[in-house]
């Protein structure tokens, strides 16, 4: 039976959780009734405060995720978490699974926890991310947290989808220099040295600050990403944590940045819908005689591959 979009979502506005969920699913299924959900979900959407959260594995993202839905609610915030985990080579479903890490909320009925496959999807996120994020928005949460998946270099994709970005490093893992090496340096507003209670937590606080340093000189009014330290397992320098993001957030509203921010995030949400769209009908043109003409052609050397891609385009906008 299709869904009934506009019963789900007033559900999931109402607080229903498996309302939430179905809507996610239908989400990550790409379900022909995902055009219909996101027509419903828009005018209730905009107030979410969007955080970010990457790092290496091992240096307690998921813990300190659970050490910050704690301080939110204490703050009574509804809080909404979507962990993005790899995928089951099987069943293509996470394979991780967070909310087992996450139990000490299982029973919040004001905080929502969502486990959702990478499927292969680069960059640390699921490609459905965007669109899960406007449902839990809708369905009320103050506060959305989204983990990454944890593959090293590749998590910056979460920069563009966060208001404001937590990079995470722990002594004796080498994160300074691994984020260095990964460009994480340029996303970070806020860094967080977790474990910190661990020998070298001083050392990994300073190497980040004089690479931060060496970077280029931020002018004046720019936002200077601060360094705190926390043992997340323990609750430790959390608070710190959520006043630098409460800081970063005031920045962003008085500097105008939130707003440009959220305008580059639609703008490649756009853009990613109608490239999936265009290679759908491309993959129509293949199973047809067009793009294996075009092939043959530049095979043959008859036709250069940018003149056969203008032909093609040509062909996608005619049809």
């Amino acid at each position: 039976m299709p869904p009934d979009v506009g019963s789900l979502v007033e559900r999931a506005r109402a607080g229903d959780p498996r309302a939430v969920g179905r809507l996610i699913s239908l989400v990550e299924n790409a379900s022909p009734a995902l055009r219909e959900v996101m027509r419903a979900l828009m005018p209730h959407i905009g107030r979410a405060q969007v955080i970010g959260l990457t790092g290496s594995p091992g240096v307690g993202k998921s813990t300190t995720t659970a050490a910050l839905v704690s301080a939110y609610r204490r703050r009574d915030l509804r809080v909404g978490v979507l962990a993005i985990d790899p995928s089951s080579p099987f069943s293509g479903g996470a394979l991780l699974g967070d909310r087992v890490r996450m139990q000490e909320h299982a029973t919040d009925s004001a905080v929502y926890i969502r486990s959702m496959a990478s499927r292969g999807h680069l960059g640390g996120l699921a490609w459905s991310t965007p669109q899960a994020l406007r449902v839990l928005d809708a369905a009320g949460c103050d506060v959305v947290l989204v983990e990454t998946v944890g593959v090293g270099q590749a998590e910056v994709d979460v920069a563009s989808l966060a208001d404001s970005t937590l990079v995470l490093v722990a002594p004796g893992m080498g994160d300074a220099i691994q984020a260095a090496k990964a460009g994480i340096l340029e996303i970070a507003d806020i860094f967080v040295v977790n474990k910190a209670d661990r020998e070298g937590a001083d050392a990994t606080a300073r190497d980040l600050r004089h690479m931060l340093s060496l970077g280029d000189a931020r002018q004046a009014g720019e936002w200077q990403p601060p360094i705190v330290k926390t043992v997340a397992s323990r609750g430790e320098g959390i608070d710190d944590v959520v006043a630098a993001l409460d800081r970063h957030r005031e920045w962003l509203v008085a500097s105008g940045r939130l707003d440009a921010k959220r305008r580059v995030r639609a703008a490649d949400e756009i853009e990613a819908i109608a490239v999936t769209a265009l290679r759908e009908r491309i993959g129509d043109l293949h199973s047809g005689t067009l793009l294996d003409e075009l092939a043959g052609r530049v095979a043959a050397a008859e036709l250069d591959p940018y003149a056969a891609a203008d032909e093609l385009v040509a062909g996608l906008t005619s049809s």
